[in-house]
């Protein structure tokens, strides 16, 4: 794996760089303590191309590989967690779903205002009952003349009120796990859909997060995404590239921590010196350093094997795993470097501990992650 950047890939940076230092890090705390991130930064995202990474141009994308894609999302990671998931979820989990497994009439009605930011897309799979049971969905379609009807509910759902697009999973027939499942293309329009805002979550909270709720919603057959009862197989496709993302935006929590650590040790005084002078307090730095190399790493190599058309879900799952935990190891670190005042949020390293937790939840738990890798190695599904 080539570790140094090209000159388009450190040019991707240094512009997501400068978008985070103007657009998102000034009003990160304020988003946080409103419950919602300021909606004109998805027009604003698109404009500079960041929701068409690696999407083909000829459907409104902006091209590049998947490793520029994980410079942004770290970069939007460092800043504000909140806005790096409207772009994990709209580009990374439903727009390159789309583009992979879509047919050519749903690319040109879709990807376009998806990369653009025209309009956002949420990845409808969780549930009220099922989260890292996939396969057992209670959402089902049913088919109807040319259409399906479709009845269920699905929650935690990322840009959930602001979608204009759910990439929707339900069950199409009575066979017995993931086998009866379908992906759909639902307009979030569609009359009989409703959502509902969740707040009060301990983290992430500028993410538009919503319960999705479908009364007999229906759809033309043409909005089935894949193959009749292929809908597991293109959910765990997207969720093993998705886990590349939500691991770049880990190492950004970790950056983030590192760089309050570091700011803050240098100019807090005790004992007559900073704080940075005692060895203890460069112990929880170093760790926190070590960290975001290590996770960054894992994170580049599954960029770098995508790219290359090698088999990647491990690999995936691996960084993810490291790089969610990672993060929360920084932020506890940081935030015990910053002592008292880390626990009051005038203070950024808060919001950290507070935006890394979930990382270790959604997109797999770090417990489904491990069993992911032990099957792998293995060969024995434990699951």
């Amino acid at each position: 794996m080539n570790l140094e950047l090209s000159e388009e890939q450190a040019a991707v940076r240094r512009l997501a760089e400068d978008f985070v230092a103007r657009e998102v890090t000034p009003y990160a705390a304020a988003w946080d303590r409103a419950e919602s991130v300021d909606r004109s930064i998805v027009k604003k995202l698109g404009a500079l191309g960041f929701l068409g990474l690696t999407v083909p141009e000829e459907y409104g994308g902006s091209g590049g590989d998947h490793l520029a894609y994980c410079l942004v999302t770290e970069e939007l990671g460092r800043g504000d967690s909140s806005v790096r998931g409207i772009v994990s979820v709209s580009l990374g989990l439903v727009a390159k779903t789309v583009a992979h497994w879509g047919s050519e009439e749903q690319k040109r009605a879709w990807l376009p205002r998806l990369t653009s930011g025209g309009a956002l897309g949420c990845f409808g799979l969780t549930e009220p009952g099922t989260g890292s049971d996939a396969g057992n969905l209670a959402t089902r379609a049913v088919r109807d003349g040319g259409d399906y009807v479709i009845n269920g509910s699905k929650m935690f759902i990322t840009n959930g009120t602001w979608a204009d697009l759910v990439l929707l999973f339900a069950r199409t027939n009575d066979t017995p796990g993931h086998r009866g499942v379908s992906a759909f293309l639902v307009p979030a329009d569609a009359p009989g859909l409703s959502r509902r805002p969740i707040h009060g979550k301990l983290g992430l909270r500028g993410q538009a997060t919503a319960e999705v709720i479908l009364q007999d919603v229906r759809v033309p057959a043409s909005a089935l995404l894949g193959p009749e009862g292929k809908g597991f197989s293109i959910a765990m496709s997207a969720l093993a590239k998705g886990r590349m993302s939500v691991a770049a935006g880990c190492v950004g929590i970790a950056r983030a921590a590192l760089d309050a650590a570091v700011g803050y040790a240098g100019q807090r005084e005790q004992f007559g010196r900073s704080i940075a002078h005692y060895q203890l307090v460069q112990e929880l730095i170093s760790d926190i350093s070590v960290d975001v190399d290590a996770a960054r790493l894992l994170t580049w190599r599954v960029a770098d094997l995508i790219d290359r058309g090698e088999e990647f879900a491990t690999a995936a799952s691996k960084a993810k795993l490291f790089a969610s935990e990672a993060a929360v190891r920084a932020a506890n670190n940081a935030l015990q470097v910053y002592g008292g005042y880390g626990y009051i949020d005038e203070y950024p390293v808060g919001k950290l501990v507070r935006d890394a937790r979930v990382m270790t939840l959604y997109e797999g738990t770090s417990q489904i992650q491990k069993l992911i890798i032990g099957r792998a190695e293995t060969g024995v599904s434990a699951f």
